[in-house]
């Protein structure tokens, strides 16, 4: 077991994980149990400025992932970290306080602030040697911790909200606490380059990468067209309870953790990484179709397993290729970048969803996006090996 903690992960990468769990729990305790749930009945708000203040969230996380690289590529990693970690205790912080609209958004939008440095620090982090396998490592942290978050929030939730804010005040206060102890010195080696030029090595990697950019940000807005119609599909259209729809989060969640790794394994042995992208997207599509049919439970449980395990298909092999195109002197300011356009998706698929439900019913989102993902999915199907590989090559 040392041995292959010591072949797979280093000691920053594994206090980045425990950092990057606990932030992820706590922000998926808090946007999909917590802040609808205690904005409506605590403070009084209406679900427009609930549903607001969650958008101002992603949208900061989003817009910001770009100025949080450039920034780990001039400061020390634990000046950042340590410093958006105080901007994200201090959202959390504000919450009780936040019986005005306006304050309730800019707490969840602070919240959003103080993240972004952990995920682009921990794909900095990862080697070359065995960075499919790593990612899958660090997706499966982010997934158990954003996926176990809401359930341990909805149990606490029947019983106390004020505990259940404590709990997520007090994890806040610890993560800060956490980031005392990473290193104290930049990302990288990172070689002095003027602002424009830094910009335009960027500009000529996104230009060499234009195969890719259709599933950047198609993937997450499919993604997130779903995010609005899924309670209501699986409640109005599948027929299920709220602890059977627990279980289809469950099943899909497992599945993706359960495949995550075994899948970045694969994908370093094997390489060829365009097809397990193909095979991803495609597959992915294929379990949405069948959801569209409204299957019986049984059914949509195996198509939710499914489900995930396409989604651990494609997520190292995508991480691991976007990473040919990230300059190795820039490589916070590069993952902000390649974050950023793949968090356009996420952004405008709520809206997106939500339009497309109310005209058409909400079977008719889940169509829509798996027809995306299989588009997707035969898009690249279309290009040779070399276009996935000579042109990261060629901008080394």
């Amino acid at each position: 077991m040392n041995i292959l903690r010591k072949r797979w992960f280093g000691p920053e990468i594994l206090l980045f994980s425990a950092i990057l769990f606990i932030v992820e729990f706590v922000r998926g305790a808090a946007l999909i149990s917590f802040l609808p749930i205690y904005g409506e009945k605590t403070l009084g708000l209406t679900l427009d400025i609930i549903g607001i203040a969650i958008t101002a969230h992603y949208v900061t996380d989003t817009a910001l992932k770009m100025a949080i690289g450039y920034l780990l590529d001039r400061f020390s990693i634990r000046f950042v970290v340590h410093a958006g970690l105080l901007v994200s205790l201090a959202g959390i912080a504000l919450l009780p306080f936040a019986h005005e609209p306006w304050l309730f958004i800019v707490a969840a939008a602070l919240y959003g602030v103080g993240i972004s440095p952990i995920w682009i620090v921990c794909l900095t982090k990862v080697t070359e040697e065995q960075r499919a396998t790593q990612m899958g490592f660090l997706y499966t942290i982010w997934l158990v911790g954003i996926g176990s978050g809401p359930i341990v929030s909805n149990i606490l939730l029947d019983f106390s909200t004020a505990a259940t804010y404590y709990l997520l005040l007090g994890l806040s206060i610890f993560c800060w606490f956490l980031a005392l102890f990473t290193s104290n010195r930049k990302s990288s080696d990172v070689k002095s380059l003027p602002m424009r030029e830094q910009f335009s090595i960027l500009r000529e990697r996104l230009r060499h990468m234009k195969l890719l950019l259709p599933g950047m940000v198609l993937q997450t807005l499919g993604a997130g067209m779903l995010v609005p119609i899924l309670p209501s599909f699986a409640e109005e259209r599948l027929g299920m309870t709220g602890a059977q729809y627990s279980l289809l989060l469950l099943a899909g969640g497992a599945f993706t953790v359960i495949g995550l790794i075994p899948m970045g394994r694969l994908s370093d042995k094997l390489g060829g990484k365009k097809w397990f992208l193909v095979l991803g997207f495609c597959f992915i599509g294929a379990c949405l179709y069948g959801l569209a049919l409204e299957p019986p439970l049984w059914q949509s449980m195996a198509l939710a397993g499914a489900l995930g395990l396409s989604y651990a298909t494609l997520l190292p092999a995508w991480n691991a290729l976007l990473a040919n195109y990230v300059p190795p002197m820039q490589q916070g300011l590069g993952w902000g970048i390649f974050s950023t356009v793949e968090g356009i998706g996420g952004m405008i698929g709520p809206v997106i969803g939500g339009v497309l439900a109310s005209i058409y019913g909400q079977s008719a989102v889940v169509w829509y996006s798996a027809a995306m993902y299989v588009l997707i999915g035969l898009f690249y199907i279309w290009f040779p090996f070399r276009a996935f590989t000579e042109s990261g090559s060629r901008v080394k």
